[in-house]
């Protein structure tokens, strides 16, 4: 008996390039909305699973490639501190999910039609 042909799908992935260099993709992206939903670069770090310094490191070499804050941020002391996203930030985010979303039907499309 013959296995049945497994149904080829597409994979598609997105970034930003400044200058040649990635700036922005889906690994930082979810950095940022774990930042924006739990407040902290140290929570959002621990929930990707890589160390605070690798996720603070994203962040500042996005922001000097980008030219703009990306995060706002208000250090600790008793309370602890707490970081936010800056509207620019928002904004990138809202427009890369746009980009996506976009980007992955067209390639869908294309796939459908080449008749794979």
């Amino acid at each position: 008996m013959e296995k049945p042909v497994s149904q080829l799908e597409v994979r598609s992935k997105i970034w930003l390039e400044v200058d040649g260099a990635p700036v922005f993709g889906q690994g930082r992206e979810e950095l940022l909305r774990l930042l924006q939903q739990t407040g902290s670069i140290n929570a959002a770090a621990k929930e990707m699973g890589i160390p605070y310094r690798k996720a603070w490191t994203y962040i500042d070499a996005m922001e000097k490639r980008l030219g703009f804050a990306l995060v706002n941020r208000l250090k600790g002391g008793a309370g602890g501190g707490e970081s936010t996203l800056t509207p620019q930030a928002v904004a990138l985010l809202e427009k890369f999910d746009l980009l996506q979303k976009g980007f992955k039907a067209s390639v869908n499309r294309k796939f459908i039609k080449l008749d794979f």
